[in-house]
């Protein structure tokens, strides 16, 4: 089974909340180390583990950014990092995968189901200081989620006239993997 390693430049986690009850807040995670494990013949046994800088949240407003970082939030200072370790992996299409797993944020752990798109792989260029040290095989995979944020602690909130929230207790999860072969 070929081993890989996601590429920190061009992999990333981005989550999306409700905000105000009329809009949608996008936010990403760009440093994402991982490993893969992909067996091509039979995915069932292929794994994956990953972990997310959580001090690197980026909305494009700091204000926002240093509140997610707060204990309101992700309470990054006692917990820096955000983690999955696959449990399970199954085909459902030619190139889509449910993969289930063990996510945690802020120190609490629960199971949760990605849906993933394998998107194929390619022999590439690999640069290093100006010099080509290629090729490397590089595969791509985007896996999507929807967490409710509640389930791991994460439960700053505030209300709105009429029963409205600032922030809504769902979250969708889009994971972007770019994986060089070992």
């Amino acid at each position: 089974m070929k081993t890989w390693t996601f590429e920190p430049g061009h992999t990333a986690a981005e989550f999306r909340a409700r905000h105000m009850m009329v809009t949608w807040v996008r936010g990403q995670f760009k440093n994402v180390e991982g490993k893969l494990s992909f067996d091509e013949e039979n995915p069932a046994n292929s794994s994956v583990e990953a972990t997310i800088d959580a001090k690197g949240v980026s909305t494009g407003e700091q204000m926002r950014d240093d509140h997610l970082r707060s204990a309101d939030f992700l309470d990054v200072e006692n917990h820096p990092t955000i983690t999955f370790k696959s449990t399970k992996v199954t085909l459902v299409g030619e190139n889509d995968y449910i993969v289930i797993g063990k996510l945690t944020i802020r120190g609490t752990t629960k199971e949760v189901s990605l849906d993933v798109r394998y998107l194929g792989q390619w022999n590439t260029p690999f640069w290093v200081d100006d010099k080509d040290e290629g090729p490397k095989k590089r595969a791509g995979f985007v896996a999507k989620t929807v967490i409710n944020r509640l389930d791991f602690g994460v439960s700053w909130q505030d209300k709105m006239e009429k029963g409205g929230i600032v922030v809504s207790d769902e979250l969708l999860l889009t994971i972007d993997v770019e994986a060089i072969e070992d």
